[in-house]
Formats: structure tokens, sequence, C-alpha cells
């Protein structure tokens, strides 16, 4: 469950200019945020949510830096930790793939007009209560 979710009640879809954030909302997207503090990390990213299909193989995205693979590996752990980017082992490859809910997370708490897809999540909570 995001955390999107769990605040859906007292500030569903609320943008950082509307009303206060929680601590623990705050906690979360201060986390995502420094995930997408480095560059490289910013840039891994935006390498996986282009790629073709909307996933991406370390493989077919290690050759793009100058970096060790296990360096890579460290990345694409934190922005998974982080609860950007999701994984799935198939033979001895990852492919790693972006959370949708995060960014819209992070790009609702900061722009004041409610994406479409975070309309639709927080609808969704409220015909749940």
């Amino acid at each position: 469950m995001s955390i999107y979710e769990d605040t859906a009640s007292d500030s569903c879809c609320s943008p950082l200019t509307r009303e206060p954030l929680t601590a623990d909302w705050a906690e979360d997207l201060a986390r995502m945020f420094k995930a997408l503090g480095d560059p490289v990390r910013l840039r891994l990213l935006s390498l996986v949510a282009s790629h073709k299909g909307g996933e991406a193989c370390v493989c077919d995205i290690s050759d793009t830096f100058d970096l060790s693979q296990p360096t890579i590996s460290h990345h694409l752990k934190v922005l998974r930790t982080a609860g950007i980017l999701d994984c799935e082992r198939r033979g001895t490859w990852v492919y790693y793939r972006v959370i949708p809910s995060a960014l819209h997370q992070l790009s609702a708490v900061l722009v004041d007009a409610e994406p479409l897809a975070t309309t639709q999540i927080c609808d969704a909570a409220a015909v749940a209560e």
C-alpha cells in the first residue's frame, strides 16, 4: 500500500500548497526525492522509464555509464528501496520498471493540479469508504 493510499482520507490528492504533509508522508517523499537527488539515479530512472516497453534490463542500460556493474546495481537498489522502481528476475538478468504511483506522488505534491491517475486513485479510495 502506498503512502498516498494511507493518507487518502486526510489529505488525498492535496498538493503541498494546500495543506501540510503528515510526518509519515513527508518521510516517504523525502526518501524518494533523496534517491532522485543523485544524477546517476535520475538518469537511471529516465533510462528505465523511456525504454521500449517501459522496462529495462541491467544489460540494456549499464553501457550508458562509465561505472562498474556493482555500482549501477547499488543505484538501482536505492531507487527500489525508495519505492520508485520495481524489478523482476528473469533467468540471470533483472528487469526494472517504474512504479507509476510513485511518480504521481512526487508530482502531485509539487504541482498545483491533480494528475488524472492521482484523481482516479483518490476517487477509488473515497468509494471504498
